[in-house]
């Protein structure tokens, strides 16, 4: 890990890098745009919000509940920025409260351009007096997106608000959405708390699998405060089958991305509440190392990943992207270990012990599903 440091230019105050404390395991929360798109309001997110408690999902570690783009509709003369009236006519402050009240946090987007991606204002231009109405109202969270921007540099632009929120002095988790083309990776460890790696997210299997791959590409830039970030949870809104939904979660949690629910909680399945409460997974998305996991082994249909956990322990992802069955074999000389190293090996779906294994394991993987192994050397 990197450490990180805040310099501050005694003639103007300038903060120079992040350094709010948040973020050490990858964000856990709601968001409303993949399900909702614009059509929010303050009863949904206040039943979101009141949902999230009732149902174990705030107790399994889903902390933030955030809305995205389409909350705000104008400026005052002042430049204030102002919520929808008909919409949120309790105002955002009065959201973050009822938040707070149940024991969660509270989060907003902007975008770091003239409009957000639906038009609505942006806060290029506005970064101080927006971050410090956030700090006001409670935010403890902001997306921050990347649309009309008029080409300019996002290594100018992103850096504005992460010195703003750090000038609040309220600590604010800072998630860039910047779409990975700049090669965030390379350069935002030092100015937010993830990044984005990829293209949003839709809710398919092949889009699924691209998005792995691109974000595969950055696993030795994420660490305990900086994450990379291939987009929210598509986990329970209809365009996967539960295996599929449970290979997405599976991934995202190995390669500690960001756990953000992406479907209404309010009508999800059974399925998909057990697929976004598995504790083990979870356990390893939330491990205390932060290392990504990334892929060791490509074959035609099937692959293999695998990072270290705490403990001198090892998590393994055998996936089958084919359309049968598959054996798939993950060997330990390429997960970090070698060939003669014995394991206990555990399923963590199953949530059981399968037995000791010397060099090799090897599971039946359903078509387009997982199995997610931990293994402990003996």
């Amino acid at each position: 890990m990197r450490t990180v440091v805040v310099l501050i230019a005694a003639c103007c105050g300038a903060v120079y890098a992040l350094n709010n404390g948040l973020g050490l395991t990858p964000q856990m929360g709601w968001n409303s745009w993949n399900h909702f798109g614009c059509d929010i309001n303050e009863d949904l997110i206040k039943g979101t919000i009141d949902q999230l408690v009732s149902t174990g999902l705030a107790a399994a570690g889903y902390k933030y509940v955030n809305l995205d783009d389409c909350w705000q509709t104008e400026r005052t003369a002042d430049g204030t920025i102002v919520a929808d009236p008909v919409a949120f006519p309790s105002g955002i402050q009065a959201l973050a409260d009822y938040a707070h009240s149940k024991g969660l946090k509270f989060g907003l987007y902007s975008d770091a351009g003239k409009r957000t991606c639906a038009g609505r204002p942006g806060s290029l231009g506005y970064e101080t007096q927006d971050a410090k109405t956030y700090a006001s109202w409670g935010v403890d969270y902001l997306k921050y997106d990347n649309c009309y921007s008029g080409f300019t540099d996002p290594q100018d632009r992103y850096p504005l608000m992460r010195d703003a929120l750090n000038i609040t002095g309220r600590p604010i988790f800072y998630s860039i959405c910047e779409w990975g083309i700049d090669e965030p990776a390379s350069w935002a460890d030092q100015v937010g708390n993830s990044w984005r790696t990829t293209f949003d997210i839709s809710d398919n299997w092949l889009d699924v699998m691209e998005i792995m791959n691109r974000n595969n590409n950055w696993a030795d830039y994420a660490y305990p405060g900086a994450w990379n970030d291939p987009d929210m949870l598509e986990v329970g809104n209809g365009g996967m089958t539960d295996t599929e939904y449970q290979s997405h979660f599976s991934l995202w949690a190995v390669v500690k991305a960001p756990l953000i629910i992406g479907c209404d909680i309010t009508a999800m399945s059974n399925a998909t509440f057990d697929i976004l409460t598995a504790q083990e997974l979870i356990a390893v998305n939330q491990d205390p190392l932060g290392e990504q996991a990334r892929r060791v082994a490509e074959y035609v249909d099937t692959e293999v990943w695998s990072g270290a956990l705490s403990g001198g322990k090892y998590v393994g992802l055998l996936l089958n992207k084919g359309l049968v069955t598959r054996d798939v074999e993950a060997k330990f000389s390429l997960m970090g270990m070698t060939d003669t190293t014995s394991c206990i090996v555990r399923d963590l779906w199953a949530q059981q012990n399968v037995g000791v294994f010397t060099g090799h394991v090897t599971f039946k993987v359903p078509s387009h599903g997982v199995v997610v192994i931990s293994l402990t050397p003996l």
